[in-house]
């Protein structure tokens, strides 16, 4: 008697369309699978009675909710074959589908391709297999470029091609255009002006919520509510370098008319491009090159639960370091109680707690000569070996400790004075 072969059938169709029918292409596909399991009853084969039916996904990924639960059921021993109406309907992606098919293989699962007769039980089976995924990539690409130029020539004419609206626009889905919102077009105007008045990102971004103004509110088509939050630095610099809102559209680098109204002058539009450029240079010559902080990706502040960076300013010749709140410096340091604390002093008291720690491997370190020898880089490097997070409170002066517990090994051999590139290794 011939062993059993309990045979999966997955059908997919890229579009939705049609699938409310009585009647589907998913239907369609399955009904034929099932002739063919058929047909091959002498030889054991039986058809799960579980659906594999991806309704409106494409074939280019793998990231389908029935193709995940036909995976999970062959490495589960519950699949011995798989059936598909053509070898496209698993995957149009020559990459994806060698991963799956290495995937059967290592399962000791045969796949079948109903309307092109073969199987990969056979070399020839396998070799036409190939083949024809080839020429499915190729048409996948193909079908691809022409998207892409059709998007381009879109593009050229002014036509908005989808995403989330800009604050100052509304969106004419049928004429696909943006279509200006008198309100919010006020407030742009504003926010531009009032850069060119305050010459700074961040007090431009802290007057904005301090009087109380929102970024853009817009429901998507799944019914879903986004924007509608306080300002930040990123959402005010995007806005002030957004060509959309003197009225043009940018592809490939070169600008065209727009369909939609401009809501800032050029003129405006210039003036705030040549003041973003000025400041930009200005902060590449203050740029923090040789003091990195020792506590650089590790001092975070509890409050905001945001990274604290390293920076310094430069009085009477002398040097004053800093690690400086994201959140703060991305809102305003009205809304952070901690802002900023003294680098030189909180890199001492991290310092101490590690040599008070007990006695691991962190505080054996700390307290051994080696540590006054290693160099500013080589001790940042071992501090984040030692730890995971440093939390500083503001409001309370506080500062906590996440420890790691990886890396001990190379803190160990650092003990044995390793020489310094040794360090480095990790």
């Amino acid at each position: 008697m011939k062993p059993k072969i309990y045979c999966a059938i997955y059908t997919r169709k890229s579009t939705s369309e049609g699938l409310d029918t009585d009647f589907t292409s998913l239907d369609n596909q399955r009904e034929s699978s099932e002739s063919y399991i058929q047909s091959q009853k002498s030889e054991g084969w039986i058809a799960l009675p579980d659906r594999y039916d991806d309704g409106g996904y494409t074939g280019s990924n793998t990231e389908r909710p029935a193709l995940q639960r036909l995976i999970t059921d062959i490495k589960e021993g519950k699949v011995n074959c798989v059936i598909v109406y053509k070898v496209d309907r698993l995957s149009r992606s020559l990459l994806d589908f060698v991963q799956i098919l290495e995937l059967f293989e290592k399962n000791s699962v045969t796949f079948v391709s109903v309307t092109q007769h073969f199987n990969t039980n056979n070399s020839m089976g396998r070799l036409t297999l190939n083949i024809l995924l080839s020429f499915a990539q190729f048409e996948r690409e193909i079908i691809s470029e022409r998207v892409k130029d059709k998007m381009g020539a879109a593009r050229k004419k002014g036509k908005w091609l989808g995403g989330p609206p800009i604050l100052g626009y509304d969106i004419d889905r049928l004429n696909h255009k943006l279509v200006k919102n008198e309100t919010e077009a006020e407030l742009v105007r504003k926010i531009f002006d009032l850069y060119l008045e305050k010459k700074s990102l961040l007090q431009t971004t802290m007057e904005l919520n301090e009087r109380g103004c929102r970024t853009k509110r817009f429901t998507s088509a799944s019914g879903k509510t986004y924007g509608d939050i306080r300002f930040k630095k990123t959402n005010v610099q995007q806005m002030l370098r957004n060509v959309l809102y003197i009225g043009k559209v940018r592809h490939d680098g070169a600008l065209y008319p727009g369909l939609h109204e401009p809501i800032v002058s050029e003129e405006i539009f210039q003036k705030v491009q040549e003041l973003l450029g000025s400041n930009r240079v200005e902060r590449l010559r203050r740029k923090n090159v040789r003091f990195r902080g020792l506590l650089n990706h590790i001092l975070r502040c509890k409050a905001c639960d945001s990274i604290m960076f390293h920076t310094y300013t430069t009085k009477d010749n002398r040097r004053y370091r800093y690690y400086v709140c994201m959140n703060a410096q991305k809102r305003g340091y009205k809304d952070c109680p901690t802002r900023s604390v003294n680098a030189q002093s909180i890199e001492d008291a991290v310092i101490e707690s590690l040599k008070a720690s007990g006695e691991d491997d962190r505080a054996l370190i700390i307290n051994s000569p080696i540590w006054e020898v290693l160099f500013p880089q080589e001790k940042h490097h071992a501090l984040r070996l030692m730890l995971k997070s440093a939390y500083y409170d503001g409001t309370n002066g506080k500062l906590k400790l996440d420890l790691n517990t990886n890396g001990i090994a190379l803190l160990s051999r650092m003990q044995e004075g390793l020489p310094s590139n040794e360090l480095h290794k990790s």
